[in-house]
């Protein structure tokens, strides 16, 4: 078996930390007379060593065993660069090296970095018992999620163990121009924010937010979406995360002043089309989007952890 090098860890005091995401630098900006987004600038420098940092973070993240090389791709930062992070974290005890295969994956520390933050928590504990009665109404799974920085968070799932697990656990980090969540939300959401989504993800690295820089590719997508009243899972997602065996349709979970999250059916593709299925699952898919919808703006926001 590999042997893992711990990592050289300094004592420290655990402390509650910040989630770890991207963040745009650029604040939310507003809108003009002439419906151009107006966005002010933050009176500092960003920190690069900072960013750079957390970059290589999220992406050891998403794929729980890097290399430099993996890396370098992922982030574009130069190989020297990324050997200089990699050993700060593995210094810092939140990076750990398998000197053997000169791979890297995160450590338990890294948990520090989400303690602050639980609106997915809160969220997942307010949709599950309705989430797990669709289940039992439709015989298919759902995932509810909201939007988060430059992605979606699982907030709540009814996949179970078998076929249609997949690792899908609250917690995990979905491409929005990518899955039927994303693209649902993106849809709906209100012109500010849509704006500000896609300017945050065509700044952000990574071939799913490739859409981002094409808008009038984007803009026909999202017109597409709030015409038929649904999205779908990319094609290209399926392949790339299912082998393309699974299509997936979401819609948002929206009252009458926002859109809060959304929410999905996940379908074998060999079970039943997406024309079979939009027919079957569309109208109670949005009537239990609606039904979250209300349960969210009713019920008070209360500690997520006890």
């Amino acid at each position: 078996m590999p042997r893992i090098v711990p990592a050289r860890t300094k004592s420290f005091s655990p402390k509650r930390a910040m989630p770890l995401v991207r963040r745009d630098p650029l604040q939310r900006g507003q809108r003009n007379a002439t419906n151009e987004v107006k966005v002010s600038v933050p009176s500092f420098k960003p920190v690069v060593a900072v960013a750079r940092g957390l970059e290589v973070l999220r992406v050891i993240n998403e794929e729980r065993i890097s290399t430099v090389r993996s890396l370098n791709k992922a982030t574009g930062l130069d190989k020297a660069t990324i050997v200089r992070m990699l050993e700060t974290l593995e210094h810092e005890g939140y990076v750990m090296r398998d000197a053997e295969r000169a791979v890297y994956a995160l450590t338990g520390r890294t948990l520090l970095l989400s303690q602050g933050y639980d609106q997915h928590l809160w969220i997942g504990s307010v949709v599950e018992p309705t989430l797990r009665k669709f289940r039992k109404e439709i015989g298919w799974p759902s995932d509810v999620a909201l939007f988060d920085q430059d992605a979606m968070i699982v907030a709540q799932t009814s996949r179970e163990s078998g076929l249609l697990l997949f690792n899908r656990t609250p917690g995990f980090r979905a491409p929005v121009l990518g899955t039927s969540l994303g693209r649902a939300y993106l849809a709906y959401c209100a012109e500010q924010e849509q704006a500000q989504i896609i300017e945050t993800l065509a700044k952000t690295p990574g071939h799913w937010n490739d859409m981002a820089r094409n808008p009038k590719r984007l803009s026909k997508m999202l017109q597409e979406i709030r015409e038929r009243g649904y999205a779908l899972m990319d094609a290209d997602y399926s392949r790339e995360e299912y082998e393309g065996t699974v299509w997936a349709m979401g819609v948002p979970i929206k009252n009458d002043k926002q859109v809060l999250a959304s929410i999905n059916i996940m379908m074998l593709r060999s079970a039943i089309s997406q024309e079979d299925g939009v027919k079957r699952f569309l109208l109670p898919l949005q009537r239990t989007a609606a039904m979250l919808a209300k349960q969210l703006t009713i019920k008070p926001r209360a500690a997520a952890r006890g």
